[in-house]
C-alpha cells in the first residue's frame, strides 16, 4: 500500500518514456520497492535528483501539475513481453552515480561491441536462455503529414524535448558498433523515438529469464540505469523554470540522497528565492538525420563513380559511387553490407529489408522524406526512413511512377535461421549479421508484377544500335515485354528520314531506352525525345563492356545456359527466330545490350530462358497496310493531340477486348492491318457469324470474364516467382478456357476463321489432369502455400512426419503434468514468439526447476528443461520445413513450366477469338446506317464511301453530317479540297482514313456502302506545326512530310495533304503547292485528297483528268460577316476562305477586320494571280505542270535521262486532250 501510495502521490507534468515503462511493470507480477520510484518521479518533474550533484541542490521545487498529453494507444508498447523487459532494465541495472550520460539502446545492427561507462561497473544480469527471443516493441511508422490516402496516420503530438545521455548499452544484435560519447548530451524527440523500428529480428535467439522478485525488505531496489543525469535534470526548459518560482516541493523523492551505498532521508528546507543562473552549456551532438550524409561520410562530398571518374567526365558512371578503403574500415557490419550493394545501386532507390520493415537509407532517404513526407529518422549513423514490409507493393509504385529504379535487397535468412547457420559454421564476427542479399531491382520498363503495372497494355524496355551501312542509316532493334516475356528483334536499313525508325517508335512507345553511349546520332535522339513520354527512362550503356558488340553476344548467349535444355548433356537449341538472326551484327549487338542489362536487373535467365523471340518489321511491305509513325500520330490512331490520352482514338473505338493479352494482340492487329483481300473477308466472315448468332459471342464473354492475365503469370511461373493463390488462378483459368472451348465445339463444324481456331486449341485435359490433385487448392488460397497432398513429395511428407512427432510429443507432456500436478487446466499458451508456456493457475504448486515466464491475475507460465528442448526442436523443424515448402514450390513450376508450348498455344487462340469478337462487338455498336466493306481488286485504285461519318465521333456527335467519298475508279485519283476556315475539311480527311484502316482490319464501316481496293499504305500531311526540339521550322517540317510522300507513295497509296505550303511565303508556298499537287496525280497515281486555301490551284488544275475540284458548303452573311458551314461536300470551288467573317465570329475588333479587307485585296498575291489565271484563260492557257512535262520528254528524247513514266505519258495525253 505505501508503494501505491507513493506512485499516486506524484504528480509529474509528463510523465517520461522510462516513466511509462516501470508504470506497466505491474502486469507481469514483478514487485518493486519504493525506492525504484524515486529516481523517475524526480525526471518526471523536472525536480532535483542526485544528491551528489551541486547543480541538483541549487532548486528543490516541483514543477506544477500541467495536463497530460493524451498518446494514442495504437503508439503505446502494449506487449506483455515490452512490460517485462521495462521491469528487468529497472530492476537489473546497478545506479551510475556519475556525471556520465546514459544513452539509448544502439541499433540492433549498428554496434559490435557494448560497454557502460561511469564510476561504478553495473552488475550483470542473469540470464538464461530461452526457445526464442523477447518480444517485440509495438513499431510505429508514421509519416509526417496526414495526407488522405496514406497507409499510414500522420502523428503530430506536441514536442517534449528530453536531455538524455548516451553511452553504449548492451544489446542482442548482430555485433554491429555504436559507441557513444559519454560526455555529449543529445535532445530526442519523442516521436523519432517512437519512429526508429526495432531490430529483434536481426538478433540473436535468446531470452532473458524473467525472475519473480523476492521480497527483501532491508535491501533498497537497484535503479534502472536509464535515470537522468544530473545535468539534464539541472537544465529545464526556459518556460519551465519560470513555473518553478516560490514553489515548495512536497515530493517525497527529495528526502533521497542519490547514493547507492547510504540511502538515507534528508529533510528539506524551504528553498531561498530563485538566483538567477545560466544554463550550462552542453555540447550537443547532432542526430544523423539532422546532417548531411557528405558531412558523416566526407568522401560524399566529392562524389566518383566506381572507376573513380568525377560527374562531368566523358566516361562518368551515375550508376555507381566510389567508397574508399579508410572508409570501409570504419563502417559497422551492417553499414559495410548496405554500402557494398549501394555502390553500384548509386542512381537507385534501394529497400533494405529489417525484420517486418524495409528501409532506405542517406539520399535514398532523403528523397522518400522530400517526395512522400516519409518520417524521417536516424539508425545511428545513417539518415534513414521506412515502410511496413506489407505496403512495399504500394510504395515501389510510387517511386517507380516518379521514374526512379527501385531495388530491394531482401534477408535470406530469418534470426533462428542465422543462429542456426552460425552454430554449424561457426561464422566470424563479420558474418554474424543476417545475410541479405539483392533479390531484383524493378524499373517502369521490367516490371514484371502484373499488380504493379498500370494497364493490360504492354510495357517495352528497347535496346537501340544504330550504325552507317553503304552510306545509308542502319538500326539494329531488340526489345522485350518483361511482364510476358516476349522479346522482339529486328535489322533494318532506313531512309534519310529515318522513317521505319521513327514508325518503330510510334507503334511500340517504349517506356524504356538502352542506348549505346555517344554511339547514337543526332536525328534518332530528337525522334525519340519527340515520340516518348517524359516519363520515359534512358540508360546510356558503355560500348563494349555495357552495350556488347555482336561476338561477344553470341559468346555470352552461348555460355550462359539460357537455352539449355531439360538433358544436360545435349547442346543447347536456340530459337528458331534467334538462330536465323544470328548473323546480323546490328541486330545482335542491340540483343546484347539488352540482355547485360536484363542481367543487372536479375531478370536475364528468367526471361531469355523462355525462348519467345519473334522477328519485328515496323514496316510491312508484304500483306499489311503501312501505317507509318506519323499517320498513326496525324489520324489519333492510339493517342488523341489534344492531351495525350486515349479518348476519341480509334484504338479505343474498336478495342473491346475482354482479356488482357486479347487487348495486346488487338494492339498489333490495329498497327499492321490486312492488305489481303482474303484474309480480310475472313475475318468480315467471323464477325458476320458472331453477329448472325450471338450465343458463341455471350457464351465466350461470360466465360472469359474476369480471366486473369495468363501471359503474364505463365512468364512468372517460369522464373519461379509466382504467388501461391496467381498459381491457382492460372490453373482456373486454363481450366476456364478448356471449358469454354468444349462449349464453343458445339457451334463448330464449318470452315471459317472461328472453326479453325477452336479445333486448332491444344489438349488441355491432360496436364491439367495432374495438377487436380497435386495440392490442397483451398490452403493456397487461404495460407498462401503450396501444400502437397499426400504421397506428392516425400521429403515433404517425412518432415511433415517430423512436426506431428514432436507436437505428440508436446501433447504427451503436457498430459503427464496434469496428471503429476493433478491440475486438469493445465495447458499450453503463445505469448507473442515464446510459444507452448506452460500455463497454470496461480494456487498450483510447480516444480521449483519450473521458471515463470509470464503472468497474469489468475494464471502464471512457465518454461522448464523438458519443455524448454521440445520447443526448440519444433521451432528448427519448423524452420527447415519452411525451406522445404519453398523447394515444393519452385519443384511446382518447374512441372507446370514443361507444357509451356502448350499453354502459350492456348492462349494465342483465346486472344485471336477475343480480337474477333472485340471486331464484331464493335461493329454491331456503330449502329445505322453501318456496313460491311466490299473489297475488289480492280486495276485502278478505288475508295469509294457513300454517306460515311466519322467513326471516333459517333459517341460524341448526334447529329453528324455524313458526306460521300468517290476517289479512284471512274472518278479523278485525287480531291482538290478547298474551302472556308473551320469548314471541315480537315474531318474529311481524317474520317476517309480512318475508314480505310477499319475495314482493313475486318471492322464494319458507318456508311450506307463502301467499295474499295486494299490500300498498302496511308500517308499524311496534316496542319501547321514546327518541331522547336529538333531546329525544325513550320515550313521544314512540312517538306520533309512531303518527301517521304513523293518517294515512298504507290499507286496503291492513299494520301492526304493539308494546308501545304502555308509555312513560307504565299508566293513560295503556291509553287511548292502546285509543284507536288501536279507529281502526286501525274505521276505517283495514288488516290487522296489536296486541301488548300490556294483557290488558284483550282484554276491551274481545272482540266487535269486526275483532279477533282470540291468544296465544303457553307452559307455567307457578308452584312453581318457571319459564316453558316453545313460541312457538306460538293463539287466545286470555293469563293474564298473568309478568313475576316471567321475574325469577326472570334471576337477581333471591327476596326482591324475592315483594315484588314483593305489589305488583303491591296496585297494578297493569290488573288492578283488567280485574276492572271482568268485574263490567260481568254487565250490558250498552258498549265505550267504540263509544260514541264512536255519539256522532259524533248530532254529524253535529246539523250537526256527519263523523267516522264508510262503512267505520267498516259496523264500527259489526257490532259493535252482536255485542253
Amino acid at each position: 500500500m505505501g508503494e501505491k501510495a507513493t506512485a499516486d502521490a506524484r504528480t509529474p507534468a509528463r510523465a517520461t518514456p522510462a516513466a511509462k515503462k516501470s508504470g506497466q511493470t505491474t502486469s507481469t507480477g514483478k514487485q518493486q520497492s519504493i525506492l525504484g520510484f524515486f529516481p523517475k518521479s524526480a525526471a518526471g518533474a523536472n525536480t532535483s535528483g542526485p544528491a551528489s550533484s551541486p547543480l541538483a541542490r541549487t532548486s528543490t521545487t516541483a514543477k506544477p501539475m500541467i495536463r497530460q498529453e493524451h498518446t494514442p494507444r495504437y503508439l503505446k508498447e502494449s506487449t506483455k513481453s515490452n512490460s517485462m523487459l521495462a521491469s528487468k532494465r529497472t530492476a537489473n541495472v546497478t545506479p551510475v552515480p556519475s556525471s556520465d550520460a546514459v544513452g539509448p539502446c544502439s541499433s540492433q545492427e549498428n554496434r559490435d561491441a557494448s560497454t557502460i561507462k561511469g564510476k561504478t561497473a553495473s552488475k550483470k544480469a542473469n540470464v538464461d536462455s530461452s526457445p526464442v527471443r523477447k518480444g517485440k516493441k509495438t513499431v510505429n511508422y508514421a509519416e509526417s503529414s496526414d495526407d488522405d490516402g496514406d497507409p499510414f496516420e500522420a502523428i503530430k503530438p506536441k514536442r517534449t524535448l528530453q536531455r538524455r545521455a548516451r553511452t553504449t548499452v548492451p544489446d542482442d544484435d548482430d555485433d554491429d558498433v555504436y559507441e557513444g560519447d559519454p560526455n555529449v548530451v543529445e535532445e530526442e524527440d519523442e516521436e523519432m523515438a517512437d519512429f526508429v523500428v526495432s531490430d529483434e529480428s536481426d538478433g540473436p535467439s535468446r531470452s532473458k529469464k524473467r525472475k519473480r522478485p523476492t521480497a527483501k525488505s532491508t535491501a533498497p531496489r537497484k535503479r534502472s540505469n536509464r535515470s537522468p543525469s544530473p545535468a539534464a535534470i539541472a537544465s529545464p526548459l526556459d518556460e519551465d523554470d519560470e513555473m518553478l518560482d516560490g514553489v515548495t516541493s512536497t515530493s517525497t523523492a527529495q528526502k533521497w540522497k542519490y547514493d547507492p551505498d547510504n540511502i538515507q532521508t534528508n529533510e528539506q528546507t524551504p528553498s531561498a528565492p530563485k538566483a538567477v543562473r545560466k544554463p550550462p552549456t552542453l555540447k550537443s551532438k547532432p542526430k544523423a538525420h539532422t546532417r548531411e550524409p557528405e558531412d558523416r561520410y566526407p568522401w560524399l562530398a566529392k562524389l566518383k563513380d566506381g572507376d573513380m571518374h568525377p560527374p562531368g567526365h566523358p566516361d562518368f558512371d551515375p550508376t555507381t559511387v566510389y567508397v574508399p578503403p579508410y572508409a570501409e574500415k570504419n563502417f559497422s557490419a551492417f553499414e559495410k553490407q548496405y554500402w557494398d550493394i549501394k555502390k553500384n545501386l548509386w542512381d537507385t532507390i534501394v529497400f533494405f529489408k529489417k525484420g517486418k520493415f524495409y528501409e532506405l537509407y542517406e539520399n535514398d532517404a532523403t528523397i522518400g522524406h522530400q517526395l512522400f513526407d516519409l518520417k524521417l529518422t536516424d539508425r545511428v549513423n545513417m539518415r534513414m526512413v521506412g515502410v511496413p514490409e506489407s505496403s512495399l507493393e504500394l510504395w515501389v509504385n510510387q517511386f517507380v511512377a516518379k521514374g526512379y529504379k527501385v531495388a530491394r535487397v531482401d534477408q535470406m535468412e530469418s534470426a533462428l535461421g542465422k543462429e542456426m547457420r552460425e552454430r554449424e559454421t561457426k561464422a566470424k564476427k563479420v558474418d554474424k549479421i543476417i545475410r541479405r542479399e539483392l533479390a531484383c531491382i524493378l524499373t517502369a520498363g521490367t516490371l514484371v508484377d502484373g499488380s504493379m503495372l498500370q494497364d493490360d497494355m504492354a510495357t517495352y524496355c528497347a535496346a537501340i544500335k544504330e550504325s552507317v551501312v553503304d552510306g545509308k542509316p542502319s538500326f539494329g532493334i531488340a526489345f522485350v515485354d518483361a511482364a510476358t516475356g516476349q522479346f522482339f528483334v529486328s535489322e533494318f536499313e532506313d531512309d534519310v528520314d529515318l522513317t521505319k525508325f521513327e514508325t518503330f517508335v510510334a507503334q511500340t512507345s517504349p517506356r524504356e531506352l538502352l542506348l549505346e553511349k555517344s554511339h547514337i546520332s543526332t536525328k534518332a535522339l530528337r525522334i525519340l525525345k519527340n515520340s516518348t513520354s517524359p516519363t520515359t527512362i534512358w540508360n546510356y550503356l558503355k560500348p563494349h563492356i555495357e552495350f556488347w558488340d555482336a561476338s561477344s553476344t553470341r559468346r555470352e548467349l552461348g555460355c550462359s545456359g539460357y537455352f539449355a535444355t531439360s538433358d544436360k548433356n545435349e547442346e543447347e537449341v536456340w530459337p528458331g527466330t534467334l538462330a536465323k538472326a544470328k548473323d546480323k551484327d546490328l541486330l545482335m549487338s542491340a540483343l546484347g545490350g539488352l540482355t547485360h542489362y536484363l542481367r543487372v536487373l536479375k531478370l536475364d535467365q528468367s526471361l531469355l530462358s523462355q525462348g519467345n523471340f519473334e522477328w519485328y518489321s515496323p514496316i510491312r511491305k508484304n500483306g499489311t497496310l503501312i501505317l507509318d509513325g506519323q499517320s498513326l500520330i496525324n489520324l489519333e490512331v492510339f493517342t488523341n493531340t489534344a492531351n495525350g490520352s486515349t479518348e476519341g482514338t480509334l484504338f479505343n473505338l474498336l478495342n473491346r477486348c475482354i482479356t488482357p493479352f486479347g487487348k495486346r494482340l488487338f494492339r498489333k492487329w490495329v498497327c499492321h492491318p490486312l492488305c489481303n483481300i482474303k484474309k480480310i473477308n475472313e475475318r468480315l466472315d467471323a464477325v458476320d457469324m458472331l453477329n448472325a448468332d450471338r450465343s458463341i459471342r455471350e457464351e465466350f464473354s461470360s466465360q472469359m470474364t474476369k480471366m486473369p492475365d495468363l501471359e503474364r503469370l505463365i512468364s512468372r511461373i517460369h522464373a519461379g516467382v509466382c504467388k501461391a493463390e496467381d498459381f491457382v488462378k492460372v490453373l482456373e483459368g486454363f481450366e476456364r478456357i478448356d471449358q469454354t472451348m468444349e462449349l464453343l465445339g458445339a457451334y463448330g463444324g464449318g470452315n471459317g476463321l472461328v472453326d479453325r481456331l477452336i479445333e486448332s486449341m491444344p489438349n488441355l485435359k491432360d496436364p491439367l489432369g495432374y495438377w487436380k490433385t497435386a495440392f490442397d487448392r483451398q490452403k493456397a488460397w487461404n495460407d498462401k502455400l503450396l501444400i502437397p497432398e499426400r504421397g506428392i513429395e516425400e521429403d515433404f511428407d517425412s518432415s511433415q512426419d517430423e512436426l506431428d512427432r514432436i507436437k505428440e510429443e508436446l501433447q504427451a507432456l503436457l498430459d503427464g503434468q496434469k496428471a503429476a500436478l493433478k491440475c486438469k487446466t493445465l495447458k499450453f499458451t503463445d505469448v507473442g514468439k515464446e510459444v507452448y508456456q506452460m500455463e497454470a493457475p496461480k494456487a498450483a504448486k510447480v516444480p521449483k526447476t519450473w521458471r515463470q515466464m509470464s503472468a497474469t491475475a489468475a494464471v502464471k507460465r512457465y518454461y522448464f528443461k523438458e519443455l524448454e528442448d521440445l520447443v526448440r526442436e519444433l521451432q528448427e523443424a519448423e524452420e527447415t520445413h519452411s525451406q522445404i515448402v519453398k523447394e515444393v514450390a519452385s519443384r511446382f513450376f518447374q512441372r507446370f513450366d514443361t507444357d509451356y508450348e502448350v499453354w502459350l498455344q492456348a492462349i494465342q487462340i483465346i486472344a485471336q477469338l477475343d480480337c474477333l469478337i472485340s471486331l464484331a462487338k464493335s461493329s454491331a455498336a456503330l449502329g445505322a446506317p453501318s456496313c460491311r466493306p466490299k473489297f475488289v481488286d480492280d486495276e485502278r485504285s478505288v475508295v469509294e464511301f457513300k454517306e460515311l461519318r466519322h467513326p471516333c465521333m459517333l459517341n460524341t456527335v448526334t447529329d453528324f453530317i455524313p458526306n460521300d467519298i468517290k476517289l479512284g475508279g471512274n472518278q479523278a485519283n485525287i480531291d482538290l479540297l478547298t474551302g472556308a476556315n473551320a469548314a471541315g475539311k480537315s474531318t474529311i480527311l481524317r474520317m476517309s482514313c480512318t475508314a480505310v484502316i477499319m475495314a482493313q482490319i475486318g471492322c464494319y464501316v458507318p456508311a450506307v456502302s463502301a467499295r474499295l481496293t486494299p490500300v498498302d499504305r496511308i500517308m499524311s500531311r496534316l496542319g501547321a506545326n514546327d518541331n522547336i526540339f529538333a531546329a525544325q521550322s513550320t515550313f521544314f517540317v512540312e517538306l520533309s512530310e512531303t518527301k517521304k510522300i513523293l518517294s515512298e507513295a504507290t499507286p496503291r497509296s492513299l494520301v492526304i495533304l493539308d494546308e501545304l505550303g502555308r509555312g513560307t511565303s504565299s508566293y513560295d508556298g503556291v509553287a511548292v503547292a502546285q509543284a507536288v499537287l501536279h507529281h502526286v496525280a501525274s505521276h505517283i497515281g495514288c488516290v487522296g485528297f489536296f486541301a488548300t486555301h490556294y483557290h488558284s490551284l483550282a484554276t491551274e488544275f481545272e482540266n487535269h483528268p486526275e483532279i477533282r475540284a470540291q468544296r465544303m458548303q457553307i452559307h455567307v452573311d457578308d452584312k453581318n460577316r457571319r459564316v453558316t458551314f453545313l460541312y457538306k461536300l460538293e463539287d466545286g470551288v470555293a469563293e474564298g476562305s473568309f478568313g475576316m467573317h471567321c475574325a469577326a465570329m472570334c471576337g477581333i475588333p471591327s476596326k482591324v477586320i475592315e483594315r484588314a479587307e483593305v489589305a488583303a485585296k491591296e496585297w494578297e498575291h493569290t488573288s492578283r494571280l488567280k485574276e492572271s489565271l482568268e485574263r490567260a484563260k481568254t487565250g490558250c492557257y498552258i498549265p505550267l505542270g504540263i509544260l514541264s512535262d512536255v519539256a522532259s520528254l524533248l530532254r529524253e528524247s535529246n539523250g537526256g535521262q527519263r523523267d516522264v513514266e508510262d503512267r505520267g505519258m498516259e496523264v500527259l495525253l489526257r490532259a493535252i486532250e482536255a485542253l
